[in-house]
């Protein structure tokens, strides 16, 4: 057989479908690395202010540490990504054991009047959290490598999106990016609790639609471009024109109308909960699983039946991640008091983010246990109740994980006493590249979907070697690094 006979795109179909994934041990392990990167990024930071100037060569290490590690655990270190984690942790504890080069200087005294004159105001209700910041650009940055990285063989076929049951590593990361939306979407309903007043339904879906304009555009216009350039795609996925931004973009106008329940139900997370459960029992009660999973595609409805009813289970997640902001972005967990100080006040953080995560695994362990719980299989293609607590068990654990490397590395943001130097504080405890990623994480995660269809256009990914696949990766996350980064450095935000 010639190659001009071979269907190119359908040898790729073939090749990035996965039918049941890979073990969930396997993935936290993958997964790990990121952390344990960032605790690297962290004692360099703290011991020895290795990025507090940002030349070039902070930029490349940076780099190499919260980016390259993620390229190399799903590529070459797939098998092995324990020993990658300990090939960070070993130079940490290096950096760890050796003299500190950034103890603090004494400060010349400043008149009380002269402080208050500095002092650039107070402290706002909410505040930028380092850890959140590191956890959504680190999730992105997985995001947008893995979404290129599954077109090679050098990337895992386990880590690839099931085709129906079983969970993977791009399964977690669609499912992530829902969660860390839900975050900090909860940023506004703080604001207006805190200024005490509240927003009519009517007024909240003419807000909402105006998020979700932007992101339902850039579906169809994706949609288009798929059919059009005969772009290699699975329609078990979310259907035959449905895609991901549909599902982001519906979901502004769905939360702003859920969040009438909350005079009915006591939390976001107890709302996720019951939308899940019902759309479970409606799964395995009713024809609908048998529709989703069967059922020809002969109407538009049809034919985009996963995207339209995974949607549940996504709203389902951005309201799990919601709730999670609800207690993660207020300065403090608990009423201000006096006698109660900062440090009291981080603490019942880190436990209340503790706690959560055990409800999220425990409520994970009950669905999916064949011997105490109900034995259900995690579907994203459903999106599904053991899907949402899988989703919310490993966000919240993350969350938690990165919280605590930023507790002990900066405990001086969490004791600032004016927004100046909180600011300064929140800059040198948090890497600039994942500041970056952080900052436009939308527009960034757009150009990785362009960048993506380039390569897919210009190059046979499939007969790639290792050592062209690793340049070609290495090539395209730097350049989304210095588009982020160059963004962040002229201060601008892109809001889609």
């Amino acid at each position: 057989m010639s190659d001009s006979s071979i269907d190119y795109k359908k040898l790729k179909e073939d090749f990035v479908s996965n039918l049941t994934g890979g073990p969930i041990s396997e993935i936290s392990a993958v997964t790990a690395v990121g952390p344990v990167a960032i605790f690297l990024w962290s004692v360099l930071q703290a011991r020895q202010s290795f990025f507090k100037s940002y030349s070039v060569v902070a930029f490349l290490v940076d780099y190499f540490i919260n980016v390259g590690t993620i390229i190399l655990s799903t590529t070459l270190y797939s098998s092995t990504p324990i020993l990658l984690s300990l090939l960070l942790v070993a130079p940490a504890l290096l950096v760890w054991a050796l003299p500190s080069s950034s103890s603090p200087k004494k400060k010349p005294l400043v008149p009380p009047a002269a402080k208050s004159k500095n002092a650039s105001g107070a402290l706002g209700v909410l505040s930028l959290k380092p850890f959140l910041t590191t956890y959504r650009g680190s999730m992105m940055i997985m995001t947008c490598t893995a979404i290129l990285a599954v077109d090679f063989r050098l990337f895992p076929r386990r880590f690839a999106k099931v085709e129906t049951w079983g969970t993977s590593l791009m399964d977690l990361g669609v499912g992530s990016f829902v969660y860390s939306a839900g975050v900090v979407a909860a940023r506004p309903v703080l604001k207006q609790r805190a200024e005490g007043r509240t927003t009519p339904l009517l007024r909240r879906l003419t807000q909402s639609m105006r998020h979700s304009l932007p992101l339902l555009i850039l579906g169809v216009i994706r949609t288009l471009s798929v059919k059009g350039l005969d772009y290699a795609e699975h329609v078990t996925e979310y259907g035959v024109h449905w895609n991901f931004f549909f599902t982001l973009g519906f979901l502004p106008p769905f939360v702003a109308v859920f969040q009438s329940a909350l005079k009915i139900v006591p939390s976001y997370a107890t709302l996720a909960v019951l939308l899940s459960v019902v759309y479970q029992l409606a799964l395995d009660n009713t024809p609908l699983k048998a529709f989703v999973l069967t059922a020809p595609r002969n109407n538009l409805f049809s034919m985009n039946k996963e995207g339209i009813f995974s949607f549940i289970g996504y709203l389902s997640i951005f309201l799990c991640g919601q709730d999670a902001g609800m207690y993660i972005l207020p300065r403090s967990i608990t009423p201000p008091r006096s006698g109660v100080s900062k440090g009291s006040q981080r603490t019942t953080l880190l436990l209340t983010m503790a706690v959560w995560s055990m409800i999220w695994a425990a409520l994970y362990f009950f669905a999916t246990d064949y011997s105490f719980g109900f034995g259900l299989s995690v579907s994203r293609r459903l999106a599904n109740l053991p899907y949402v607590l899988w989703v919310a068990a490993f966000n919240s654990t993350q969350i938690l994980i990165c919280c605590l490397i930023d507790t002990i590395f900066f405990p001086a943001f969490y004791n600032a006493n004016d927004a100046r130097t909180e600011k300064e504080a929140y800059i040198n405890a948090t890497s600039r590249v994942l500041r970056a990623f952080n900052r436009n994480g939308l527009a960034v995660f757009l150009l990785a979907n362009l960048l993506t269809g380039l390569v897919n256009m210009t190059v046979p990914t499939l007969d790639m070697t290792p050592r062209q696949t690793m340049g070609i990766l290495v090539g395209y996350t730097g350049l989304l690094s210095v588009v982020a980064v160059g963004l962040d450095a002229y201060d601008i935000s892109i809001k889609l």
